[in-house]
């Protein structure tokens, strides 16, 4: 198989060759570029060796000087049987892409068919015959296309950024390269169309001779609807990240069905010729070709990819036809308890929560007024694990019901999640992205949403509604001077602001913590969420598992009452439920299998049930985890690190901490409880053995008493393993 190279990887060739080099070119020709910055003349539309070329354009780029002659470039492509070009009407072949005259093929066809067309050739090639393509005749060479030069990596795709000319007289542009899916890390998937490419995030600076001529690279509505002439039309939906290997949906192709921004609070809409719900597993439908027949995508006759524009597997991708003994097995009700009882499981209500939903509701509708909107904030804390974010989750569910019942006004909804930035200014991109759609970046986003909330001006062709932003987990947007928090609380106190602010965090007095321009700025409306009872505990259970006979009702009540002891966390009472219900679905399974009866009257009834037995494995399972177990077995000097890790962390309400912050903590710690203080040379060793257990993480690097440190598991976790140590009673003060 013919390997493929990317452009952004040096190629491995004999020194006879002469490339033309698509990268940047070297450091000192980059500096003396800069010095003549201001010589340079730049334009937007140029007019170079016969062509039209204008930013924005996508071209055709050389990718070795004495790689196939670059002047046989026929824009008309040859028949693969006659090897001519011809008058008459010519198929494209959606496997291969090869070009057929309609006299030529057997049997010959009068009109083009409509559906996916597959030559001879590759039915052969696909049942695993041995296929021996035409060959021209004597004399005669194949002449290939740009496109499949192309598609083969003789050549490269580009699109045009910025074009000028030097102060001798050289003309050049900036390119943002495209490559084709062979050229990324993923490879070619099956879903990946033959004219699909990717929009790279690599920039190069090329001189205008390596330009070739003119292709077309469009995004899904307008491949669909391309009535180009020639064989220069290419496919391209996602731009492919080469630092990071990634992929993301252009913002562009996902907003070209609507006019909408990306930021409205309403449900997605989806084409009404996208089956992506039905069961059956074919390519497509006669409904989906009728839409995307030939009248109505006209193409020249003479074109060799006359059937450009039918793209009907790109609707089935992802389509997985379930097997027939899945469909009809009728599960049980353990194996319902399961699936219910998961994290991700979002229940119908919310129980032992109405005081805080009503509370909540009643800040945003008092925000978000009929004649006009006043900017406010609101404060939720509380420990991990009672609620906070889904409660204010379902109350906007239930405001969206009010607004799409014309009972309140619309509004838009953004929420963001501190433990998904990489770093605190990153908020301002991702809020922008929201609610326009668009990707800058986070310094371009700062300014225009300063004008968005200060000045009122509207982003795209949206109406200025009010915005309803949602930070989860505030704590970790603290920074040094504390900007970021300062802008998103500033933003409401303008007058033409219409936003509303709701953080979310941990740390009860996290907002003592701000500097006073921002505390001030926060106002003083806080909800706290406090630990669930056993009885608040059972309730939610209950209520996940109502119509469903799976679990004793002392289980489930053993179940809260050991989690409410410990924190009051309803994520650690829903995963020791699950535990027991698998474990006890797994036996009855075995016994099912080594029984020769059936499964009813090989056990007694009741069996089925979650036992007390269960709950308490699946306690012993949750708390007695290997990471606690090293807590619990280290030494004298790791357990005092932890704790003071801890307890750092909660006061300063930060995730991570310095290790000379943290040296200064535990020396305070020992001094105030009459222990001998350690060195920081042996702090230093305890912590490289807790790292090396991936109990703490630490940043990489030889900072030493800079270096940045944080706990890998909960600190629940690290207060269950020694709240009750007997070597050192005086730790359960600070957990």
């Amino acid at each position: 198989m013919k390997s493929r190279r990317s452009p952004l990887e040096p190629e491995k060739t004999p020194s006879k060759r002469s490339y033309v080099a698509p990268a940047t070119p070297n450091t000192s020709e980059t500096r003396k570029k800069w010095r003549n910055a201001k010589k340079r003349s730049y334009y937007k539309k140029l007019v170079y060796d016969g062509g039209v070329f204008e930013v924005g354009d996508d071209v055709y780029v050389k990718r070795r000087d004495d790689a196939e002659s670059d002047d046989d470039d026929p824009e008309a492509e040859e028949c693969r049987i006659c090897f001519e070009i011809g008058s008459s009407i010519m198929i494209e072949c959606d496997d291969c892409l090869g070009g057929f005259h309609l006299r030529c093929l057997k049997p010959p066809l009068r009109k083009v068919p409509e559906g996916d067309w597959i030559c001879e050739f590759c039915k052969a090639r696909k049942l695993g015959k041995k296929v021996k393509l035409p060959r021209p005749s004597d004399g005669k060479k194949l002449r290939r296309t740009a496109r499949e030069k192309l598609l083969s990596s003789d050549l490269w795709a580009a699109r045009i950024e910025s074009l000028w000319k030097e102060p001798d007289g050289t003309y050049w542009l900036k390119c943002r390269w495209y490559v084709i899916p062979e050229e990324t890390t993923a490879g070619r998937q099956p879903h990946n169309l033959r004219r699909e490419l990717y929009l790279t995030t690599h920039l190069s600076d090329i001189e205008m001779e390596s330009v070739l001529r003119h292709c077309y690279v469009m995004n899904p509505r307008e491949f669909a609807q391309a009535n180009n002439e020639g064989d220069d039309v290419f496919y391209c939906e996602y731009e492919y990240d080469v630092r990071w290997h990634s992929f993301k949906r252009l913002a562009e192709v996902a907003d070209t069905d609507n006019d909408e921004e990306a930021g409205n609070d309403e449900d997605w809409k989806y084409s009404i010729d996208s089956d992506c719900d039905s069961e059956d597993d074919s390519d497509f439908d006669d409904e989906t070709v009728g839409k995307f027949s030939c009248h109505d995508t006209p193409t020249h006759e003479l074109a060799a990819n006359s059937r450009r524009g039918r793209i009907f597997g790109l609707h089935k991708i992802g389509l997985k036809k379930i097997p027939e003994h899945v469909r009809l097995h009728k599960p049980t009700d353990l194996e319902r308890a399961k699936s219910m009882l998961l994290l991700t499981a979002l229940p119908k209500t919310l129980p032992c929560r109405t005081k805080e939903m009503e509370e909540i509701t009643l800040f945003i509708k008092g925000a978000i007024c009929e004649d006009h909107c006043l900017g406010r904030c609101l404060y939720i804390h509380g420990v991990p694990g009672t609620g906070k974010t889904m409660t204010v989750l379902t109350v906007l569910k239930n405001l969206r019901i009010e607004v799409d019942a014309g009972k309140m006004r619309p509004y838009c909804f953004v929420e963001v999640n501190g433990l998904k930035l990489s770093s605190p200014e990153n908020i301002y991109r991702v809020i922008y992205e929201a609610l326009s759609g668009h990707r800058v970046g986070w310094k371009k986003a700062l300014n225009i949403l300063n004008e968005l909330f200060s000045e009122g001006t509207k982003i795209g062709k949206e109406e200025n509604r009010p915005c309803v932003l949602l930070i989860d987990e505030l704590d970790l947007l603290l920074t040094r001077n504390q900007s970021v928090l300062y802008n998103i609380f500033d933003w409401p106190t303008k007058p033409d602001s219409k936003l509303i602010v709701i953080g979310i965090a941990n740390t009860m007095d996290l907002p003592e913590k701000f500097l006073p321009r921002i505390s001030s700025r926060m106002g003083i409306q806080r909800l706290c969420f406090g630990p669930y009872n056993y009885q608040q505990l059972q309730e939610i259970i209950e209520s996940r598992l109502k119509g469903i006979d799976a679990f004793e009702e002392q289980a489930i009540e053993f179940a809260s009452r050991k989690v409410a002891a410990m924190s009051g966390d309803a994520r650690r009472a829903l995963e020791i439920c699950r535990r027991a219900a698998e474990a006890a679905d797994y036996r009855l399974k075995q016994l099912a299998k080594s029984s020769k009866s059936t499964l009813r009257q090989s056990l007694p009834q009741g069996k089925h049930l979650v036992g007390m037995n269960d709950i308490e494995a699946a306690v012993h399972d949750v708390f007695q985890a290997p990471h606690i177990q090293i807590m619990k077995t280290s030494s004298r000097w790791s357990k005092i690190m932890l704790a003071a890790m801890v307890h750092e962390l909660y006061r300063s309400g930060l995730c991570e901490v310095t290790f000379e912050k943290l040296a200064t903590t535990i020396r305070s710690l020992c001094s105030s409880n009459r222990e001998l203080q350690p060195g920081w040379d042996d702090l230093l060793k305890v912590g490289c053995k807790l790292g090396e257990c991936r109990i703490i993480l630490s940043e990489e690097g030889a900072k030493h008493r800079l270096q940045r440190m944080q706990l890998n598991f909960p600190s629940d976790d690290v207060a269950f393993a020694l709240k009750d140590c007997p070597e050192i009673p005086w730790l359960s003060k600070y957990l």
